[in-house]
C-alpha cells in the first residue's frame, strides 16, 4: 500500500573532511503525481558512491555540486507504481539517477528498464551498473590487459575493484589486490581467486610487500584510491605500463592539498600511460558492457557481493561508511 508521505534526505551543510550525520537532514513532503511522459517510482534500492563526496564541495568539477537544502541524488532502482508513459507499465523496475527519497517522479527518458530475468534488480547499481561498467571499460579500453601481465588493483574489495580483478583473471593476468582488512584480503584470494592480496593497514612496508607480490613488476595499475598507496605501486611499473585513473578516495576528505612524488619523470622513463576517465565517457557503449558482464555472470566467471544497509534514514551512515572501509563489495541502501 502506498504511504501518504514522501521521506527525503537533504544535504544541509558542506562537510569539512569526512562527512558526519550533521550534514544531512531527513524531511517529509507530499508525494507528487506524474504527468504525461512521466512515471512515479517507489525507490527499492539506492546507491552510495565515493564520487558523491566531491559533489558535496562547492567547486567546479565534471558534474555540478549538490545544492544545500535540496534532495541528494544518485543511482536508484525503483518500481513503477503509476505510469503516464507508454514506455513503462506499473510493476516495471527501472534504474536511473534520482533523489534519495521514498518516491520519485521521473521523465521516461531519465530511466532505463531493468531485465529482471538476468539477475536481482540490485545488480543494476552494482555489477551490471555503473561500478561494473567502470571496471569493464577502464580495464579493457585503457588497461588493455594481456595474458601473463601483472595487474594491481587498489580498493580491490570495493564495487569497482573486485570486478576489475575478476575481468583481469578472465584475460589470463596475475592479479594483486590492495584492501584495508584481513577479511577483505581473504575474500579476494579465497572467493575471487586473486593471486595475492595485501592489507595496506597492517603491512609494515607496502612497497616491499608489493615487490614480493609482483616479482615481474606492474603492467597495469587500476587506481581507485590515490595517495601513498598509488605512490608505492607506481614505483614498480614496467615499460609501457597502463594506469587507468578511476578514483582517488584517499584524498576526497583532505582539507589541504597534499604533496607527493612527482610522477611525470617515472611515466616518461617507462613510456607509461596514465589516463583519467569517467564511465559516462562510454555511455554509447553501455549496452555492450552490460551484455558482456551479464554473460560472465551467467557463466559464473564473475561473482559479486553487496553490503546492504536497511532503511532510507540510514543512507547517510551508509555513505559515511565508504570512507571508513565498512563495505565489502557494492554499498547499497534498501529503501523498500
Amino acid at each position: 500500500m502506498q504511504q501518504d508521505i514522501n521521506r527525503q534526505i537533504l544535504l544541509i551543510k558542506r562537510p569539512m573532511g569526512i562527512p558526519d550525520e550533521s550534514c544531512f537532514k531527513l524531511i517529509t513532503s507530499a508525494i507528487s503525481q506524474p504527468t504525461h511522459g512521466q512515471v512515479l517510482l517507489r525507490t527499492r534500492f539506492l546507491s552510495v558512491d565515493p564520487y558523491m563526496r566531491g559533489r558535496m564541495n562547492d567547486r567546479r568539477s565534471y558534474v555540478p555540486p549538490f545544492q544545500l537544502n535540496e534532495v541528494l541524488n544518485g543511482g536508484i532502482v525503483g518500481e513503477v507504481v503509476e505510469s503516464m508513459s507508454k514506455s513503462f507499465a506499473k510493476g516495471d523496475f527501472v534504474v536511473g539517477n534520482l533523489g534519495w527519497q521514498d518516491y520519485a517522479i521521473a521523465d521516461e527518458k531519465e530511466v532505463r528498464k531493468i531485465n529482471t530475468e538476468i539477475a536481482p534488480v540490485s545488480t543494476a547499481l552494482g555489477v551490471l551498473g555503473m561500478p561494473g561498467l567502470t571496471a569493464y571499460f577502464g580495464l579493457l579500453d585503457i588497461g588493455k590487459p594481456k595474458q601473463g601481465e601483472t595487474v594491481v588493483v587498489s580498493g580491490a574489495a570495493g564495487a569497482v575493484g573486485m570486478i576489475v580483478g575478476q575481468i583481469a583473471k578472465i584475460h589470463g593476468c596475475r592479479v594483486v589486490g590492495i584492501a584495508g582488512s584481513d577479511r577483505k584480503t581473504k575474500y579476494l584470494i579465497d572467493e575471487l581467486k586473486f593471486d595475492s592480496a595485501i592489507n595496506y593497514k597492517t603491512v609494515s612496508h607496502l612497497r616491499k610487500a608489493l615487490k614480493e607480490a609482483c616479482p615481474n613488476g606492474v603492467d597495469i595499475y587500476f587506481d581507485n584510491v590515490g595517495g601513498d598507496i598509488s605512490d608505492a605501486v607506481l614505483s614498480l611499473i614496467n615499460n609501457h605500463a597502463r594506469i587507468p585513473l578511476c578514483g582517488q578516495i584517499s584524498l576526497y576528505n583532505e582539507t589541504q592539498i597534499s604533496t607527493g612524488p612527482r610522477i611525470q619523470p617515472r611515466l616518461l622513463t617507462f613510456s607509461a600511460l596514465m589516463q583519467g576517465f569517467l564511465v559516462h565517457n562510454y555511455s554509447d557503449r553501455f549496452d555492450e558492457g552490460i551484455r558482456q558482464l551479464a554473460d560472465w555472470l551467467k557463466e559464473k566467471k564473475l561473482i559479486y557481493t553487496e553490503h546492504v544497509v536497511e532503511g532510507l534514514e540510514n543512507a547517510p551512515k551508509a555513505f559515511i561508511g565508504l570512507f571508513t572501509g565498512e563495505n565489502l563489495g557494492k554499498q547499497l541502501v534498501k529503501v523498500a
